[in-house]
């Protein structure tokens, strides 16, 4: 029975062999080397069409219960919706209807505010909502966003069929090889660099290296870019702050132009990575001893800074991933250090893919295997007009103008509430600032009426 069996292993060893063959040439031709050298032929922007007009068809059909669920909620924000007013005027029309409309001592009633604005919070948490994944206004074709969806009709059904198909089938093992391309050449090249002497040779070297690998990997994600004001772009001798939403952020930003890292050493892969990036460029990694030291990091990034043949220090401020549709408080230590800061607002298209990164739901390796099964990437960049801290102002509030700013260029919400609430509960001291601010208005109002 050899026989028979040997010309058809030969066969499929061939065959085996052209696919593996024209895989890795179309990889090489229509991605690799435009990649490499920042080329683009528009395919990527003609599949973005093709899906807007894909969703497009899949939106048509309604049904009654989208329509309820869509009124209930309306139904509930109208509940909690109104005005925003002080403390003292909700205090004063609450005692509207009591004997004691004067806030000069406390009353029962008072009690209602506090419960009020408890349970609106319980409802419609502003904080707590910016840490799960932002809803779709209409369904993408993926079951991750709108469950069950793909059984409202046979069409849909079997676009989402096909779709589960070309995600799992084909862009998936695309951009998992492409991936594993970009990472392994960030690797090798930057060690080969590494061995080069300090000089302006090896700086150049470093940059090229590092572009031509972060655009692999952006090919890698079909990440779909656009970026806004390159004129204000970050120089060398300061600080690029951006807002947070996934660890891809970085790949985002540094496919345009080349920056030094700020980060926490790892062991393991990650680690192995670490080091062969930090031999060709000056990257920050501090030691897990090291990281809450602040006198120690403030030094490192001002020594850095002052050094203006060094790379632009690449920092995201909040600390954590938020959900694309906020910015959260600013940690103060990069605004401390008297450099240029350059801000950058990144907003991400959700139909196409979900880039944050729920840390608290999903591991490292889970993440990555939802965004390269998404359909794409897709997002927008705005560099905005360096900032330079003003005279008498702190580094908080420098921080929250920087802030303001990228959020108002983004889209997005301002919010004074700390990231680390993500894993952390409430500090007493936002507790404590409504007491005081309560019995300040009695203490108050008794000082003024003795006054007058």
């Amino acid at each position: 029975m050899g026989p028979f069996y040997f010309p058809f292993d030969n066969l499929l060893c061939m065959l085996l062999g052209i696919s593996f063959t024209v895989w890795i040439t179309l990889l090489l031709v229509f991605i690799i080397v435009p990649a490499i050298f920042g080329v683009s032929f528009g395919i990527r922007r003609l599949y973005m069409k093709t899906l807007l007009k894909i969703f497009e068809v899949s939106a048509r059909p309604r049904i009654s219960s989208v329509f309820i669920n869509k009124w209930c909620l309306s139904l509930a924000l109208g509940i909690i919706a109104k005005e925003p007013t002080s403390l003292v005027e909700e205090m004063t029309e609450i005692r509207r209807s009591g004997s004691n409309r004067d806030l000069d001592e406390f009353e029962m009633s008072d009690i209602f505010y506090f419960c009020r604005r408890g349970l609106e919070s319980i409802v419609d948490d502003e904080v707590t909502k910016r840490f799960s994944a932002e809803e779709l206004e209409s369904w993408n074709l993926l079951t991750r966003s709108n469950y069950n969806f793909q059984h409202i009709s046979t069409r849909l059904t079997v676009l989402w069929g096909l779709g589960v198909f070309i995600r799992y089938g084909f862009l998936l093992p695309l951009r998992v090889t492409l991936a594993f391309t970009g990472v392994s050449c960030l690797v090798v090249l930057t060690t080969l660099v590494g061995y080069l002497p300090s000089g302006r040779v090896k700086n150049f070297l470093s940059e090229t290296a590092h572009l031509m690998c972060y655009r692999i990997c952006v090919r890698a994600l079909t990440a779909i870019i656009t970026y806004h004001h390159s004129e204000n772009k970050p120089k060398n001798g300061g600080i690029c702050v951006a807002n947070h939403t996934s660890p891809i952020d970085v790949i985002i930003l540094a496919s345009d132009g080349c920056y030094a890292m700020v980060g926490q050493t790892h062991g393991g892969l990650m680690g192995f990575i670490q080091r062969a990036m930090v031999r060709a460029c000056p990257h920050i990694w501090f030691e897990r001893s090291e990281v809450k030291d602040r006198h120690l990091v403030a030094k490192r990034l001002s020594d850095h800074v002052q050094d203006k043949s060094k790379l632009p220090i690449l920092i995201f401020p909040e600390g954590t991933c938020i959900n694309n549709t906020s910015v959260m408080m600013f940690k103060k230590g990069s605004f401390e250090i008297g450099c240029t800061v350059y801000p950058v607002a990144i907003k991400y298209d959700p139909r196409f893919g979900e880039a944050f990164w729920n840390s608290s739901k999903y591991g490292m390796v889970n993440y990555l295997l939802r965004m390269m099964s998404s359909w794409a990437i897709v997002c927008s960049v705005w560099y905005l007009p360096p900032m330079s801290r003003e005279e008498g102002e702190d580094a908080v509030q420098f921080a929250n103008r920087v802030k303001a700013a990228i959020a108002r260029q983004g889209g997005l919400v301002d919010m004074l509430w700390d990231g680390g609430l993500k894993r952390g509960k409430v500090k007493d001291t936002f507790k404590e600032e409504q007491q005081k601010l309560y019995s300040k208005i009695l203490v108050g109002t008794q000082e003024d009426r003795s006054r007058s």
